[in-house]
């Protein structure tokens, strides 16, 4: 097998835990509509079956800094897999409420430790000049899983089969769980427990040139030694310390803003708000179907141009077109237009909009900062503990959403979210760091002794990875 098609089958098989974390949370949104009729759900229930798997992927992403360090990255994904197909089984078979809600907290548990793991592993096996791209790669397959679930909702619709739904979730894992035992472990956690030649032969395969890979593995050993020298500094306890405390900020506001800019109302409950403003049960999962279908689509350019325009730009752009999409659907809510079809129209190209601006933005740079700008040695716990943050977050928005619409209506929350989408632009430009182009090593180095501020990233660059831009 050549080098390319080895690496291939490596960053399709490191990213399929991105399809089920698609797929577990987007089937969801049109399942809720006949789950409804079959078990009794008040806004509270509805809110907790779906936040019930955001709870468990809390828990998941909090096990999975310390699992991932003693076990390996690949070991845990083959974990995670395991934990989707007892989740997946066991929610379509539910017949209370409670026991939905329970299930799907297994299921999350999955997720979770899929959001920690599979960034990880990607982003410690890519080579630096195309890391973002193949790091992205997991969101676009978690796009797919969206996609394929609201084709799934749209197929099983007319019988209403929400249990065939859910279990169909099976398949994706089963993939993994097969594909996975297959894969090669990351170098990087190789050295850090001392089996270099391991992590020499997983690089020369990958690379497909030994001198490259004997450079990379000497710069990843330095690393390593310099860490185990400032041992101290270097452990998750100490994220609030001068040296760390505003990159942890830094990635704390990051998943901060991803939740609270809006996309779980719209991943989650697009569906439920189209079915509000005058859409059957049948139409409302097409047009969600086509939100999916964008929603993939527009991850593909981010996938290139995340390593030629940069980080940030992406994410510049992609809040002030949130915000405008925002703005558009809070203005079409509040109008008072009523049913019809300038509703209708409005409130797809809103939707529409939103979801293209958060795909080729906001949706894949998150998962490929943050093991960027964590040192190697606490990476695994200090990304664990950003993405812990990060479900906690989305937790909030699914559980109240609900609630919120039945109280105050779509149009105010709408408001809420462009406002902070417009505060999202503001952290961007003013805080987040670029990491393009640069090695794990060298950003580093540049922030843990070329100074302790993000902005540090871009002013110790060398002059040589400038001039390559």
């Amino acid at each position: 097998m050549n080098t390319r098609l080895k690496n291939a089958m490596i960053w399709v098989f490191g990213a399929l835990g991105g399809i089920l974390w698609g797929y577990d949370t987007g089937v969801i949104s049109g399942a809720m509509l006949f789950i409804r009729k079959d078990i009794e759900l008040t806004p509270l229930l509805e809110g907790m079956v779906v936040s019930g798997l955001l709870v468990g992927a809390m828990l998941g992403a909090g096990l999975s800094g310390k699992l991932s360090d003693a076990w390996g990255r690949r070991k845990l994904i083959l974990a995670a897999s395991g934990t989707f197909i007892l989740g997946t089984l066991a929610a379509a078979l539910a017949t209370q409420a409670w026991m939905l809600i329970v299930f799907r907290f297994v299921l999350g548990v999955g997720v979770g430790i899929a959001s920690v793991v599979v960034p990880l592993y990607l982003t410690e096996l890519a080579p630096k000049r195309i890391r973002g791209g193949l790091a992205s790669l997991m969101q676009l397959l978690v796009t797919v899983g969206i996609f394929l679930a609201y084709v799934v909702d749209y197929l099983l619709h007319d019988s209403g089969a929400w249990r065939w739904m859910i279990g169909l979730g099976v398949i994706p894992a089963a993939v993994l769980a097969i594909g996975i035992t297959v894969q090669p472990e990351s170098p990087r956690w190789l050295v850090g427990k001392g089996r270099s030649d391991e992590a020499r032969r997983v690089l020369t395969n990958l690379r497909g040139d030994a001198s490259a890979a004997d450079a990379e593995l000497a710069e990843i050993e330095e690393t390593v030694r310099g860490e185990r020298a400032l041992n101290e500094s270097l452990t998750l306890s100490h994220l609030l310390s001068p040296g760390l405390r505003r990159v942890f900020l830094v990635g704390m506001l990051l998943v901060f803003f991803q939740n609270f800019v809006g996309i779980n109302t719209i991943i989650y409950y697009a569906p439920t708000l189209l079915s509000d403003i005058g859409f059957g049960d049948s139409g409302a999962i097409m047009a969600t179907m086509g939100v999916g279908a964008l929603n993939m689509l527009m991850t593909l350019p981010a996938m290139r141009l995340i390593d030629r325009s940069g980080r940030k730009p992406l994410l510049l752009w992609g809040a002030l077109g949130m915000c405008a999409a925002m703005v558009l659907l809070a203005v079409t809510n509040l109008a008072g237009l009523g049913y019809g079809a300038l509703l209708s129209t409005l409130t797809l190209l809103g939707i529409g909009l939103y979801i293209a601006s958060f795909a080729i933005s906001w949706g894949p740079v998150q998962w490929v900062m943050l093991p960027e700008l964590f040192p190697l040695r606490i990476r695994a716990a200090a990304v664990s503990l950003c993405v812990v943050f990060n479900w906690l977050f989305n937790m909030v928005v699914a559980l109240l959403f609900p609630s919120l619409l039945q109280a105050v209506g779509a149009g105010l929350n709408f408001l809420f979210f462009a406002v902070t989408t417009a505060l999202a632009f503001l952290f961007v430009r003013s805080l987040l760091p670029e990491t393009k182009g640069r090695s794990l090593e060298e950003i580093e180095q540049s922030l843990l002794r070329g100074g302790t501020s993000p902005a540090a990233v871009e002013d110790s660059e060398p002059a040589s990875v400038g001039a390559a831009r």
